[in-house]
């Protein structure tokens, strides 16, 4: 019985750190996007996304170290992203309107 739970620990660390090598390809395409997107919709969305790949970098390392601090930065990245969001979403609402 141990000897499986090891396995499948062993297992669960391994595809931690194959899927965070891979978690830099969209990674750099979303900092490609970021910062040559040609509006500024692009750019904040490019920004949303490079805030969901942060997360789930952070839950990927949370699952590789068995650290559960890692989990607590990817949740504050996930609420300084959603209000981010909101509030670029806003500015480029007013803009479009001729507001300042």
């Amino acid at each position: 019985m141990m000897e499986s739970l090891r396995q499948v620990d062993h297992f669960l660390t391994t595809a931690s750190y194959v899927l965070l090598v891979l978690m830099a390809v969209p990674l750099g395409m979303t900092l490609v996007r970021m910062l040559a997107g040609p509006s500024y919709a692009d750019r904040f969305v490019a920004l949303d996304m490079l805030t969901g790949v942060a997360v789930s970098i952070a839950a990927l390392t949370a699952a590789a170290t068995g650290r559960r601090e890692y989990m607590d930065v990817g949740l504050g990245l996930a609420l300084f992203g959603f209000l981010g969001t909101c509030a670029l979403s806003a500015f480029l609402e007013r803009k479009e309107r001729g507001r300042p």
